[in-house]
C-alpha cells in the first residue's frame, strides 16, 4: 500500500482474506462490463479513479483465484495498473480452476536484508557510507563499525519478516517480537501441512531438524538423523517444497568450480539454511537447543559459539540470496593426507571468476582452506573473503569483511 501511495494519485487496496460480499459479487457479476465494474468500485471505496494514474492492489489474491483470472482483461483494458500480493505456496496450489494470466510478471520477495532494516530505523547516511567502504576496501573506524555491528546483532536477531521488523520498531521488545515470530513459524507448519500433499510428514521432519543439522561442523544435512535408511530421491520432492516456498535456502557441493558452477554440484549433498535468521533464532528456541536469554546474550554481545556460529553463517546465506546469489559450497575430503582437505562455505561468482568465501563466528583470520583452494584452482579465482564480526582489513590477498558487508561480496 506504501508503493502505491507513492507511486498513484489514488488506488483501490482489496484484501481477500476480509472482504466485503459486495465486492465480491462487484466480481462475480460485473466482470464481463468493466465500465461499470470501476464505477462500482469507485463508489463503494469512495475514490476517484485517475486513467494510466491509479492502481488496484488485490492482497491475498490466493484466497480469490477469480481476481486473478480476471487480471489477464483488466490489463488488457488499459486503464489502470494492479498489484497482486500473497503466499507463494497457496498461490501456487490455488490455479485449478483458473486460466494463469500470462500478462502477470511475478517477483519473490525474500525478507528484509540489512540495508532495508537500516532503512527502517532512518540509518541511510550509515548505510551509504558502509556501501563507500566496501568499494574502497577500506574499514569504517571504531566509532561507526560498532554502530553498524549493534544494527546488525539486532537484524539477526530481529530477522527480515515484515511483521517481526514492524513490531521491532514500534516496541524495541525483543519478547513482543519473538511472539509474531512464533505465529509465522506457526503458519509454517500450518502450511506443510495443508499444501504438502502426499510428502507433508517428510516436509516436516526435515523443517524440524533444521536447526541440529546447522550446529554440526560442516552443516552438510544427513538424511540419517531421519531415517537411518532414507535416501535422497525420498526426500528430494520434500527439500525441493521447502525451497520453493521460500521457507529455507539450499546450499549445493560444488564439484568443479568456475563461471558453470550450477552445471558441476552434486545435488545429494547440501546445506538447508533458514531463509529468515530471526527465525531460525525462534526455531532454535522452541526446540529447546538454545534458551532464549543465552542465545540473546550471545548475540548482542559477540560471544557466538559453536553451536552458535550457525547464525552467522545462515544470515550470510540470507544476505547472499537477497542480492539473488545462488548458494555454492566446496567441500574436499582427503582420507589419505588430513592436510589437503578444504572446505569453503560459500562460493560467489564475480564475472568470470569465483570468489571463495568463508564464515568466522569468533576474531580470528586462519583461512587455511582458503589458501589451498587459491593454490588449487589458481586460474580460477577471484578475490577471497573471510566474513567475520571485525572492522574490514586485509591479511595478506585475502579480504576480511564485517558481517554487515556479506550482501556486497
Amino acid at each position: 500500500m506504501i508503493g502505491a501511495e507513492k507511486e498513484y494519485q489514488a488506488y483501490i487496496y482489496i484484501d481477500f482474506s476480509d472482504v466485503r460480499k459486495e465486492i465480491l459479487d462487484v466480481f462475480e457479476n460485473e466482470s464481463y462490463d468493466l465500465d461499470l465494474f470501476f464505477l462500482k468500485m469507485e463508489s463503494f471505496y469512495g475514490v476517484q479513479l485517475k486513467k494510466r494514474d491509479s492502481c488496484f492492489v488485490f492482497d491475498e489474491v490466493q484466497m480469490y483465484p477469480k481476481a486473478r483470472q480476471m487480471i489477464k482483461h483488466l490489463v488488457a483494458d488499459g486503464r489502470y495498473d494492479y498489484i497482486e500480493t500473497g503466499s507463494l505456496i497457496s498461490i501456487k496450489q490455488n490455479v485449478e480452476s483458473i486460466v494463469i494470466p500470462s500478462e502477470e510478471d511475478s517477483m519473490q520477495l525474500n525478507p528484509l536484508d540489512f540495508e532495508e532494516f537500516l532503512m527502517a530505523f532512518g540509518e541511510e547516511p550509515l548505510l551509504e557510507y558502509i556501501r563507500k567502504c566496501f568499494a574502497e576496501t577500506k574499514p569504517l573506524g571504531d566509532l561507526l563499525y560498532r554502530k553498524a555491528l549493534n544494527y546488525f546483532r539486532q537484524y539477526m536477531i530481529v530477522g527480515g519478516m515484515p511483521q517481526a521488523v514492524l513490531k521491532y520498531c514500534e516496541s524495541k521488545n525483543l519478547s513482543e517480537v519473538n511472539v509474531v515470530k512464533q505465529r509465522i513459524l506457526k503458519l509454517y507448519r500450518q502450511d506443510i501441512l495443508k499444501f504438502a500433499k502426499g510428502y507433508e510428514s517428510k516436509v516436516s521432519s526435515i523443517f524440524d531438524e533444521i536447526p541440529s543439522q546447522l550446529t554440526k561442523h560442516e552443516k552438510k544435512f544427513t538424511l540419517a538423523s531421519l531415517n537411518k535408511n532414507a535416501r535422497f530421491r525420498e526426500y528430494e520432492d520434500a527439500f525441493m517444497w521447502l525451497s520453493e516456498s521460500k521457507i529455507v535456502n539450499h546450499c549445493f557441493n560444488s564439484t568443479d568450480p568456475n563461471i558453470g558452477i550450477n552445471l558441476n554440484t552434486d545435488r545429494l549433498t547440501l546445506k538447508c539454511y533458514m531463509a529468515d535468521t530471526g527465525l531460525l533464532i525462534t526455531h532454535a528456541i522452541e526446540d529447546g537447543m538454545f534458551l532464549e536469554e543465552e542465545v540473546l546474550k550471545a548475540v548482542m554481545f559477540d560471544r557466538l559459539g559453536i553451536n552458535e556460529g550457525m547464525l552467522l553463517e545462515n544470515v550470510v546465506a540470507q544476505l547472499l540470496v537477497s542480492k539473488g546469489h545462488r548458494l555454492f559450497f566446496f567441500s574436499k575430503v582427503d582420507k589419505e593426507d588430513f592436510h589437503n582437505n578444504i572446505e569453503i562455505d560459500f562460493l560467489v561468482r564475480d564475472r568470470k571468476k569465483i570468489c571463495p568465501v568463508e564464515v568466522k563466528s569468533g576474531p580470528y583470520k586462519k583461512h587455511t582452506s582458503l589458501d589451498r583452494f587459491g593454490t588449487k584452482y589458481s586460474n580460477k579465482v577471484g578475490k577471497k573473503y573471510i566474513v567475520y564480526t571485525k572492522d574490514l582489513s586485509k591479511d595478506g590477498d585475502v579480504i576480511c569483511v564485517p558481517v554487515y558487508m556479506a550482501a556486497y561480496l
